[in-house]
């Protein structure tokens, strides 16, 4: 062993150390998500969720991910969807949506020239057209 072998060794244990403070006092910039709405039942169970995550709507059921879009008209549509899905099926539910929300989707459908309830309407049909075409090729 050499007379400097003990000095790396003690450099390298102090460089490392080092690291690992400026690691811990600057940690990597995690995902902001911002919640913006929720549906849930009676109960207050969760059924489902919006969240924006870097500049995307994330729509959740049951836990996992439904879908992403920069569409805030879409997933907010596809939410007050399901919402009226558990009220024709008989389970009351509580639907609440942030104003970011509906000022983002109302600007959509108005920057297409409709206004928000035809944008539901037109998605509806939409979605239940491609539902049947589905069906009917199985």
């Amino acid at each position: 062993m050499s007379i400097q072998s003990k000095g790396r060794r003690e450099a390298k244990k102090k460089l490392a150390e080092r690291e690992r403070n400026r690691a811990e006092a600057n940690p990597a910039a995690k995902a902001k998500v911002e919640p913006h709405a929720e549906l849930r039942d009676q109960q207050r169970t969760l059924l489902a969720g919006i969240v924006r995550r870097d500049g995307e709507w994330v729509l959740g059921m049951d836990g996992k991910i439904a879908g992403e879009t920069t569409s805030a008209a879409r997933v907010l549509a596809l939410i007050m969807q399901a919402a009226e899905w558990h009220e024709n099926n008989n389970t009351p539910v509580r639907l609440a949506y942030s104003d970011a929300l509906k000022d983002a989707a109302y600007a959509e459908a108005a920057e297409q020239g409709i206004d928000f309830d035809t944008y539901k309407r037109n998605l509806a049909g939409e979605l239940g057209s491609k539902a049947k075409a589905t069906a009917g090729t199985h």
